[in-house]
């Protein structure tokens, strides 16, 4: 070290506090990292805290790096001062005085004046050392590991600051005491100087070195004499070379041919030779692609016109237009870079060609306004002339692209244009483009500015390469394996920066607004990381308070949650954002589902609600763990999960371990469901649907089915829709009106057009189509825009939400209308008989949303001239002559039946309204009536269902016979299937919730329908939208009797509270999502002689005495608790008060609750709870919150002190309540559902209970008085709807597997009884590639108590197998682990008939009843049981991985040839089973395997082996074919 190094500090030893956006300071200010190093590769800028010293050299240390990108450290010196300065995204972005050496390149203000200067910054790795310095003569100096690299620039002002970036690979570095430097005085040559010792290593320098001392150099060891001008010689790094590198790796990366990533020049540069020049020249402005001076009122050049940004971007959006300088050659590339983006607007960059010349040419607005000699691509889409002439060109949307993204075009020698959007062509835009076309940016909207990029240039090469990494792999997906790379983290978290009212709890897991009762907004939060692809993110509702309007908001966003200004709402986001707020959907703002699915704004407490972001790029919402079908599609990859803590909403929770279930694609055919707002969501065998094409303000969602016109309020045209085939001769084509606006005038047109839709040329409206085309529209008939007739039978412009219009042109070539089902005559006739037409739709004026309803389809081709329409389109049967169906004259006391049985009114009171049809239901045939009066007294509403009880046993006559119950859930003489409210019931018995929609909404004019389907399915109609299967099954319950009668309440009043008035949304879920569950359609509960009190219950509750004996430890409230087993009929169950404490007022409240306890989060009091819950308190009866009974024969006391009495529940008669054991009293509860779980809320005086065992028929014969008439008062303005309607299950995928109907071949070879299988649609399940991944599953679970984990399937097809409910372990399998065993073909017979894998004495057949009282035991053997065997049954071999059960030596081949192909195919069978825990000991494999085992398994554990009977329950048969 020479004189005066001190080393200090405090001449550019720190860095200024000041820096890019995502660097942290630490040590001091002398430590910068950039934060997300994963996911960003700019914005890593740091600036000395002082000025440079002349001849101090400003020295960092590369602490770490990563192997995502292509780049690294920058490093040089600027006259901006970091106090004031604005900072770009990375140094080349510095002007005004800026020196940068990036690579081996040397910058100035963003250009390179250096092409090869020094050693490659981007060779140095971790521990590297490197140093910039300002001489006294003005020159810049690099220094690498303490070697002078010599002189970069000259010219430097006095006053500079040292810049570093930390680009790229480069995340972290440190600053080291300055350093002198080789700063001679004078220009005289001096001699040599000689070292006075060796040069030492850098490792040691860096080690040696301290805050007194630095290290210095000699001068002649660090410079070469000469500095060479040309390194032609040395032609190891190209020009090319860096590009290509990253372009291999990239393709390597994603298999070569998947992706077509345009790295370097185009072709059209190419010559002989051209690949040799070690250096590519400066091009000068003559060649160079730069911006023409003359551009958009709002530009402005800078940058040597290479850069263009708009004015006023907050104030203004358009007036952004430039064009480049020149012409552009055939194969050459015109490539921009965003380099600013505002969130303010909607829309974004556009970019393309014209044949306009920039010097004569008037800049438009915007370019799309431009409408001759015009190629543009914007969003997605192509506008050619300022239309729409390709509406999704590419999976990519302009709109979505983020700072830094790259957007190129070029016109190929061949004419085709060709975009690239970060290096990825994205195909032919258009074939034809004219030869000279100059390249055109419109800086619209979000996009503020861009730099053209030259791929001659180092850092413009670097950007562009990093932006390719960035695009295709979002989350770092390409990170080379390095020790420094930074995984991220497993677990989805909040991350910090949240909404300004949030605050975020529990390590990530939890958000909460703190003070939810002073504001209702600012509180978004969003995920730490990006979901993956088919990651379902998730979060459970913990707190809501009921002050405000609107509830919890969920979705996915684009923008990173590090540096996002957090709006108040995340709809109010313009920009990469899609949310699910109450029950539609918004993108950016926008609303682009009306009616999509459950409404957010109604969840409670302890409901969840997730989304998730599939493969496809569609995405998907889930209320409660069901999914609600396909939300929006060309979601991109790499989205940040967002949730808006709104309104009602506090606080919620992150839930792990979700799985996601299965969605099938959209069949001609089957339930398709996806959205609750489709009637033809459950339409039958047509495939009609609306075609792709369509006008450019509508939208095509539900797999075709549902059009609608989005921003409604603002535009009332240009949203044509047609059909996606020509319509066949007699075939009805039927849309519902399913949303309307009152802005505009005039409605909804319809009719039929013979131009093909790819030929169709979308207008305004379709009248102004002068050819090929027939409309209805208001009452004029109109034939290529010109009006044939007026005043046809319907009006249009009347038809409101609801009304079904329908279209068909018969074989004569007639044009019919249909309203409501009703044939409205021929509109016009001669439509050309051999021409094939289609159906078309105009959402015009206030019509804004239509579905296709189940109608769609054949009809009978000889209609009749009268207005009487055919069944399949208006299966409503008028009361008149000639009705299928009446009356049966059997019915309830109060029923009296008019106009010869086709109408029924009930007369009196609010039961005894039973109603039958008169004759059996055929498979098929609809049995239809109509609401005509509503008695807005009572509550509750309308039941139906089918029976197989004959009316004629019931007795004759109006007056009810004498077996004929008050209503229909207490019809079980024999098997009766009903649908209440929105629940499925079998004699009484809950099979289904949240099945369609809540019969109770039904009103005046409402049509519901039901239907027996050929498959032996119950199908619900309401208003002639098909619900989907209701129940299976239906004619194989006694075989003996299968007339089938519709059953139903009345058609006038309704009837008091039910326990389907209000269903809870919870439900006990299949664990796998898709399987089936195990307890079977009429699972019985066993009570056991002990009965517990849950683990869950209020948190002031404390067990003890085994779990029977509560106590309340604080407070007044919070006692709730909850019998472990459902109530059984006949049984009483008893509790004990043990403690009252008199402070308080108030006391005990009994009850029974529906819905499963374990998941629920309990309230402070059971008044509390709104969902499937009765309740006795005091004097009243409550329902789900509200009273529906005021006095009771006795008021319940509390007691004096230390009196203790039982206290009973009776549930024999559906509710009732005992005291000290005196005779029930009557609190009918119109027969509660079961299960049901008894209720004890220790409340205000009752501090103690105890369980008191049960008494086996203490309580039969004892019957609760009938309710008597419910006054209006007590109603509270009536039940509240709480549950909405969901989509019934969608149809499986199998259809169209080929590999499933392959195994489904085979199995039927089996010749196996269909009685052992469940019937469709959870029969099967595939596990192919395919389907599998359609599905998304994961190749691991766990299940059971204590969870153990157990490989899917995969590559095997599952046939469901029945279970007996009456079996304990059918009721506790869900505790139970899960296993495979192999087997062979000869063996699957006698394991089913056995019913175990051991020897066993129970079917397993459900279908058949086992002999012996359930709960007691079994006293005979069933009837395909195999005999008793006294010895030791043998050992069962299982294993959690069905790689290692279903090995060759374990699961022998078979050869079978197919039936349908006649090829030889090998297959094996297995079992997939389950196991009880500890019945079975773990080991290492005993086979010999052909193949190695799973290696997700240890090897001591891959093995089970259990000797114990019972300990196994077949769960599904496996197949696999070879």
């Amino acid at each position: 070290p020479g004189p005066g190094s001190t080393g200090g500090l405090g001449s550019g030893g720190e860095l200024h506090p000041r820096t890019g956006r995502l660097v942290s300071l630490s040590a001091c200010g002398r430590t910068a990292r950039r934060q997300q190093p994963g996911q960003e590769f700019n914005h890593g800028l740091v600036l000395s805290r002082e000025p440079l010293r002349d001849g101090r050299v400003f020295t960092v240390r590369i602490d770490r790096k990563v192997n995502s990108w292509s780049g690294s450290i920058e490093i040089g010196v600027t006259a901006l001062d970091p106090s004031v300065l604005d900072f770009p995204s990375s140094a080349t972005g510095l002007k005004g005085g800026s020196w940068v050496v990036s690579g081996c390149s040397v910058l100035r203000d963003g250009r390179s004046v250096l092409e090869e200067y020094g050693q490659d910054l981007d060779q140095l790795g971790e521990g590297d050392r490197v140093g910039v310095e300002r001489t006294a003569a003005g020159e810049l100096r690099l220094w690498v590991n303490g070697r002078d690299c010599g002189v970069a620039a000259t010219g430097l002002p006095v006053r500079v600051w040292a810049v570093v970036d930390l680009y790229g690979k480069c995340t972290q570095i440190t600053v080291l005491p300055s350093e002198p430097g080789f700063s001679p005085p004078t220009p005289t040559p001096m001699p040599p100087l000689e070292p006075s010792a060796p040069p030492e290593d850098s490792a040691l320098a860096e080690q040696g070195a301290s805050g007194d001392e630095a290290f210095m150099v000699s001068p002649a060891q660090a410079r070469p004499e000469t500095f060479p001008k040309s390194l032609e010689s040395h032609n190891d790094f190209a020009s090319m070379e860096l590009s290509e590198v990253v372009s291999n790796a990239i393709l390597s990366a994603y298999n070569g041919g998947l992706l077509n990533v345009n790295l370097s020049s185009p072709p059209a540069e190419e010559g002989p030779g051209s690949s040799c020049a070690a250096t590519s020249p400066i091009l000068t402005s003559n060649d160079a692609l730069l911006f023409h001076e003359k551009c958009g009122t709002l530009i402005k050049l800078s940058n040597n016109n290479k850069t263009a940004e708009r004015r006023r971007p907050l104030d203004e959006f358009n007036n952004g237009v430039v064009m480049t300088n020149r012409p552009l050659r055939d194969n050459e590339m015109f490539e921009i870079r965003i380099d600013k983006l505002v969130d303010k607007w909607s829309g974004s960059i556009e970019i393309g060609v014209t044949t306009h010349n920039p010097n004569s040419l008037e800049y438009p607005a915007t370019m799309t306004n431009l409408q001759s000699g015009t190629i543009m691509m914007s969003g997605c889409g192509i506008l050619t002339n300022g239309k729409g002439t390709r509406r999704e060109y590419c999976e990519f949307s302009l709109d979505e692209l983020q700072e830094g993204d790259h957007i190129g075009l070029t016109r190929k020698s061949n004419s085709a244009l060709h975009f690239f959007i970060n290096g990825i062509d994205q195909g032919v835009a258009t074939p034809l483009t004219p030869p000279v076309v100059y390249g055109v940016v419109d800086l619209y909207g979000m996009a503020v500015k861009v730099t053209i990029v030259h791929n001659n240039n180092h850092s413009d090469r670097l950007r562009r390469n990093n932006a390719i990494l960035r695009a295709l792999s979002p989350e770092g997906a390409l990170r080379r394996a390095a020790p420094a790379a930074q995984a991220e983290p497993e677990r989805l978290l909040f991350h910090p920066n949240c909404g300004q009212k949030a605050a975020i709890t529990h390590e990530g897991r939890t958000a909460l607004r703190p003070h939810a009762t002073d504001d209702f907004n600012h509180g978004v939060v969003l995920s730490s990381r990006a979901l993956r692809d088919g990651e379902v993110f998730q979060v459970r509702i913990d707190k809501m308070v009921d002050k405000w309007a609107g509830s919890i908001e969920i979705g996915v966003t684009t923008h990173n949650p590090a540096y996002l200004q957090l709006p108040s709402t995340m709809t109010n986001l313009r920009s990469g954002t899609w949310m699910m707020t109450g029950n539609g959907v918004m993108h950016n703002g926008t609303t682009i589902l009306d009616e999509y699915g459950h409404n957010l704004d109604r969840l409670k407490a302890g409901d969840t609600v997730g989304v998730v972001r599939r493969e496809d790029g569609t995405l998907h919402f889930f209320v409660n763990g069901m999914t609600q079908g396909p939300a929006a599609w060309n979601v991109p990859p790499g989205v940040y999960a967002v949730v808006d803590l709104y309104g009602q909403a506090a606080q919620a929770t992150i839930v792990d371990d979700v799985e996601v279930p299965p969605v099938s694609e959209p069949l001609p055919e089957g339930n398709n469901q996806t959205s609750p707002s489709s009637p033809s969501s459950g339409a039958g065998g047509s495939d009609l649907r609306f075609h792709q094409l369509h006008g450019s303000n509508a939208v095509i969602t539900n797999g075709g089915r549902t059009a609608l016109r989005h921003n409604c309020r603002s535009e009332f045209n240009d949203a044509i829709v047609i059909s996606n085939r020509a319509l066949r001769d007699g075939e009805l084509f039927e849309i519902v009106i399913q949303k309307m606006v009152d802005r505009w005038s005039g409605s909804i047109e319809a009719g039929v057009t013979a131009i093909r839709p790819e030929d169709l040329e979308f207008p305004n409206t379709m009248t102004d189509i002068d050819y090929d085309t027939w409309m209805l529209s208001g009452t004029a008939i109109m034939q290529d825009g010109n009006t044939m007739r007026n005043n046809y039978g319907c009006d249009l412009d009347a038809l409101g939400t609801g009304a079904r219009i329908g279209m068909m042109r018969t074989a004569k070539g007639d044009l019919h209308y249909f309203i409501n089902g009703q044939d409205q005559g021929a509109a016009c006739s001669g439509l050309p008989p051999g021409k094939e037409v289609y159906a078309v739709v105009d959402l015009y004026g206030q019509c804004v949303q239509v579905s296709i309803t189940n109608a769609t389809g054949p009809m009978d081709n000889s209609l009749a001239t009268s207005n009487t329409a055919t069944e399949k389109s208006f299966p409503l049967h008028s009361p008149v002559a000639g009705v299928a169906h009446r009356f049966h004259s059997t019915c309830g006391k109060n029923v009296t039946l008019e106009e010869d049985g086709t109408r029924a009114v009930r007369a009196a009171g609010y039961a005894h309204g039973l109603v039958f049809s008169t004759k059996e239901l055929k498979a098929e045939e609809v049995f239809e009536v109509k609401v005509e009066e509503l008695d807005e007294k009572w509550a509750g509403s309308l039941r139906l269902g089918l029976t197989t009880l004959p009316p004629g046993e019931m007795g004759a006559g109006a007056g009810g016979g004498p077996g004929l119950p008050p209503s229909l859930p207490e019809l079980r003489t024999k098997t009766t299937w009903m649908v209440s409210s929105c629940e499925v019931r079998r004699d009484g018995q809950l099979q289904r919730m949240n099945y369609g929609r809540n019969l109770e909404r039904l009103g005046v004019g409402s049509r519901v329908g039901i239907r027996r389907g050929a498959d032996d399915t119950m199908h619900i109609l309401v208003d002639g939208e098909d619900m989907g299967p209701a129940a299976t099954g239906i004619a194989k319950v006694d075989l003996s009797l299968c007339q089938l009668h519709a059953a139903w309440r009345s058609q006038k009043g309704t009837q008091p509270p039910s326990p389907s008035s209000d269903t809870g949304s919870e439900g006990e879920e299949d664990e796998e999502g898709e399987e089936h569950g195990l307890g079977g359609q009429n699972q019985v509960a066993i009570l056991p002689t002990a009965l517990e009190f849950l683990e869950n219950h209020g948190k002031n509750i404390l067990l003890s005495n085994g779990n029977r004996t509560a106590t309340r430890v604080a407070s007044y409230n919070q006692g709730i608790v909850v019998i472990n087993q459902p109530l059984v009929p006949q049984l009483l169950v008893q509790v004990r008060i043990d403690f009252l404490n008199r402070q308080w007022t108030s006391s005990l409240v009994l009850g029974v609750i529906t819905c499963p306890p374990e998941r629920l989060n309990f309230p402070a009091s059971a008044c509390a709870l709104k969902r499937a819950v009765w309740l006795l308190r005091g004097r009243g009866v409550f329902h789900n919150g509200l009273k529906v009974r005021r006095e009771l024969e006795r008021r319940e006391r509390a007691g004096q002190k230390g009196e203790v009495g039982p206290l009973a529940l009776d549930v024999s008669r559906g509710g009732g309540c005992m005291s000290n054991g005196s005779e029930p009293r009557g609190v009918d509860c119109d027969r509660c559902p079961q299960p049901c779980h008894a209720l004890v809320d220790l409340y205000g005086q009752c501090e103690q209970v105890t369980i008191v065992s049960p008494e086996p028929g203490a309580a039969s014969g004892k019957g609760a008085p009938t309710q008597g008439d419910m006054e209006k008062a007590d109603m509270v303005d009536g039940i509240k709807e709480s549950v909405c309607w969901g989509p019934p299950p969608a149809a499986s995928p199998l259809k169209s597997c080929e590999y499933h109907a392959l195994c489904a071949r085979f199995q039927e070879l089996l010749l196996l009884p269909e009685d052992y299988f469940m019937p469709p649609p959870k029969r099967s399940l595939c596990y192919c590639e395919s389907c599998r991944k359609l599905r998304g599953d994961e190749a691991h679970r766990r299940r059971g108590e204590p969870p153990q984990e157990y490989a899917l399937p995969f590559g095997w097809c599952r046939f469901n197998l029945r279970v007996n409910p009456h079996l304990e372990a059918g009721t506790l399998s869900k505790k139970w682990h899960m296993a495979y065993h192999g087997s062979n073909v000869a063996a699957v017979r006698r394991v089913l008939d056995r019913g175990e894998l051991g020897a066993g004495t129970a079917s397993i057949l459900s279908c058949r009843p086992l002999k012996g009282e359930p709960g007691v035991g079994f006293e005979e053997p069933g009837e395909n049981c195999a005999p008793p065997r006294e010895e030791q049954p043998p050992p069962v071999l299982l294993s959690p991985s069905l790689q290692y059960a279903g090995d060759e030596t374990l699961a022998s081949k078979v050869q079978f040839r197919d039936p349908k192909s006649q090829r030889t195919h090998q297959a094996q069978v297995a079992f997939q089973v389950c196991v009880r825990p500890g019945s079975y000991t773990p080991g290492p494999p005993s086979a010999a395997l052909q193949e190695p085992p799973d290696p997700h398994f240890r090897p001591s554990e891959l093995e089970w082996v259990t000797k114990e009977k019972g300990a196994t329950l077949l769960y599904a048969l496996l197949v696999r074919v070879e």
